[in-house]
Order: C-alpha cells, then sequence, then structure tokens
C-alpha cells in the first residue's frame, strides 16, 4: 500500500496518522524549502499578540478574513479590557459582536468566542495553564468538539498558543506544496499535517516559522491566480519538479 492510501486508511479509521514515513527525497526536500525560506525572509515573529488568550482570540477572528480586519477587532476588545475568559464571558452578545465587526461574519465569530470560553470555564476553571497541561491529542479532540473550532483553528491554538508540538495546515500551504508536486490540491487536512510533521525535526520554533513562512510565500508570490513564480523564493525548487 502506498505511503498516501497508509495515511487516508488510517483517517479514515479515526486514528490518528500521526508520524506517517516520509521518503528521505521528500523529507529533505521540506527541510530545503524551511532553510531557504528562511534564508530569504527571515524569522517573521508570528503569532502576533501580547497573551495566549489574544492568540486564541485571533485564530477564532482570522478565519475568512485578513489580518488587517482581524487587528482592527482586537483593538477594540482592547480597549474594552475584554481580552480575559471571564470579561468575554461576561460581555453581551450584542456588544461583543458590535466589537469584532471588522473580522466580518462578526454574529457566528461572536457565537464561537462565547462557545470557547464558556468551554474553558467548564472543563479548566478558566484557566489556559490547566488546558495547555492536557496531553495535545486530547486536547485537540476537545478543542474540535467546540462549535466554531475546525482543524486549522485547533492547531494554531496549540502552536502558538500553547507551545504545541503541531503544523498549522492552510490554504497557502496546500496551494504551495501542491503545485510543487508533493500532494494533491485536494489532499485531506490530516494527510497534509502528518506528511509536514513527519518530515520536519518535531520542534515548535520549526512549525511556528515554517508555517508563517509558507504564509508570506503564498501571500507575496504564490496567489491564486496570476502567480508570481519568477520572483518567488522558491522558484528553484519549482524548476526542478518540472
Amino acid at each position: 500500500m502506498s505511503q498516501e492510501a497508509t495515511v487516508h486508511a488510517l483517517v479514515s479509521k479515526g486514528e490518528a496518522p500521526s508520524h506517517p514515513q516520509t521518503p528521505p527525497s521528500q523529507a529533505k526536500s521540506f527541510v530545503q524549502y524551511y532553510d531557504r525560506l528562511y534564508e530569504k525572509l527571515g524569522p517573521q515573529a508570528w503569532w502576533p499578540a501580547r497573551t495566549p488568550f489574544e492568540v486564541i482570540i485571533g485564530a477564532i477572528l482570522t478565519q475568512n478574513t485578513s489580518w488587517t480586519n482581524v487587528e482592527r477587532a482586537i483593538s477594540n476588545l482592547r480597549r474594552e479590557r475584554l481580552l480575559t475568559p471571564l470579561a468575554l464571558e461576561r460581555v453581551s452578545f450584542a456588544r461583543l459582536a458590535s466589537l469584532i465587526r471588522s473580522s466580518g461574519y462578526f454574529r457566528q465569530k461572536a457565537k464561537k468566542l462565547k462557545a470557547f470560553v464558556r468551554f474553558l470555564r467548564a472543563e479548566y476553571s478558566s484557566s489556559l495553564a490547566r488546558m495547555f497541561r492536557t496531553p495535545t491529542h486530547e486536547l485537540r479532540e476537545k478543542l474540535l468538539a467546540v462549535h466554531g473550532i475546525g482543524p486549522e483553528t485547533a492547531d494554531s491554538i496549540l502552536l502558538y498558543a500553547g507551545q504545541k508540538e503541531t503544523f498549522v495546515v492552510d490554504t497557502y500551504t496546500r496551494r504551495i506544496l501542491s503545485r510543487h508536486g508533493f500532494v494533491a490540491e485536494d489532499v485531506p487536512y490530516e494527510e497534509l499535517r502528518a506528511l509536514i510533521e513527519s518530515a520536519l525535526p518535531r520542534d515548535v520554533s520549526r512549525y511556528n516559522e515554517f508555517h508563517a513562512l509558507l504564509v508570506q510565500v503564498g501571500k507575496h508570490w504564490c496567489r491564486p491566480r496570476g502567480p508570481r513564480c519568477s520572483e518567488c523564493p522558491l522558484q528553484p525548487f519549482l524548476e526542478s519538479v518540472k
């Protein structure tokens, strides 16, 4: 059975495809991609936030919108002193929705924020420290059960707020790696996450930087339409797979 088929089988059975054996050539390529991007673009200092709780708020608000819009919403919450679990739970739904309007889908996102702080209180007495002491796999499953938290948001919370060894897969990652021939464009989230985690050293800072670097490539060069391949830092690798 091929590597891809094995991972698909694990996913369909509900088993964690945590670290399938990545072919040595592919693993080497991922490391080379990371080294190239880090050399050309430098450290990204991502996620921009003052506290782990602010990271979580940002991870929920950034769904389907730009970070600029999220920054405005977070600035509003900070001004109103609402960037704590207790304050966010106590504020009225209408007030919260109004303050995060710039992030788009603001009513749905207000529901998601409320759902998370209720979860945090019920499961961990509103303590992020207690929450992040939970084993990563167990906590990930709990987060995925919270209204409005999908795999990408859950992994963003784990990696950036909790300093857990999990990679965040997003649209940029999928687009870049499919165009470079690593995976199909419709590769399942869990399969792509497992492949990247198996290829890179298990290191929070490495996962953090690689995700952030790929975001920059996706934003500035590997665009959905009109990609600027000739100017991209990864252009030499693209040539090698043609």
